[in-house]
């Protein structure tokens, strides 16, 4: 199937490591240009080099109000254009009620409010060629109860966002949607730390929590994401798509 990605240009934040670096790498081997940003230096330098395409890799703290403005800005510059913007980078603190204001902050501002601020930098690059697609990563955890409390707010705030932002920006051509991701393993992982820590009570996680009975892969969501991104997604947009092998209980 002819996706019609070959030449496009993408955007994503935290691309150099799990689902970021998978949707580059996906994104590449559809044709596109790809530029990624990350904080460390070092692992963007070997995800810059280990990528096969057209790469395009500058530092970045998403979470610090500017610097993901300009990232975009020379991501676009680089290429001469911007046609797709994958916000991935995020996390979350807040672990409960009592933990502090700062925690709840520091968690919307990584996944929602840059989130925002990278889309607010893209959409004039995208309605001088109408046409572009922006799409969030999100979680399951963003549409049912589970995680910590304060990833939980800022992932349902961010499958909000995406929801209003694909009204507002519809009429120039530009679809938003975000794909929400169930429990994933890669090398470096949250999750390979925690098998490495606990592995029978890992085992155990995976055969109450995980019906295909093993954890999803990067690929995996990159694929889904890569649709969305392509010409063959032109209807769909204000959509949040289910990336979990099931583990999620909500029936929308």
């Amino acid at each position: 199937m002819n996706l019609g990605l070959q030449g496009r240009v993408a955007a994503i934040t935290g691309g150099s490591r799990g689902l970021g670096y998978a949707i580059a790498q996906s994104l590449l081997a559809e044709g596109c240009r790809v530029a990624i940003c990350a904080r460390d230096q070092a692992q963007l330098d070997t995800a810059a080099r280990a990528l096969d395409g057209d790469v395009f890799a500058r530092p970045a703290d998403v979470g610090t109000a500017g610097e993901v403005e300009a990232f975009i800005e020379a991501a676009a510059s680089h290429f001469g254009a911007l046609d797709i913007l994958v916000h991935n980078a995020g996390g979350g603190g807040g672990t409960g009620l009592d933990s502090p204001d700062a925690d709840f902050s520091q968690a919307l501002d990584l996944n929602v409010l840059a989130g925002l601020r990278a889309a607010r930098a893209a959409v004039p690059f995208m309605r001088r060629q109408r046409r572009g697609r922006i799409i969030f990563i999100a979680s399951v955890w963003g549409r049912e109860s589970g995680g910590r409390t304060g990833y939980n707010m800022a992932k349902a705030a961010e499958i909000s966002l995406a929801k209003a932002l694909s009204r507002e920006l519809a009429k120039d051509n530009i679809l938003v949607n975000s794909v929400a991701p169930g429990s994933m393993m890669f090398p470096g992982g949250s999750w390979e730390r925690r098998q490495q820590a606990d592995p029978d009570g890992i085992a155990a996680y995976v055969k109450a929590e995980l019906p295909l009975g093993r954890f999803g892969k990067p690929d995996e969501v990159a694929a889904v994401v890569t649709f969305l991104a392509s010409d063959r997604a032109s209807l769909v947009t204000g959509a949040s798509w289910t990336v979990d092998g099931g583990q999620s209980r909500s029936n929308i």
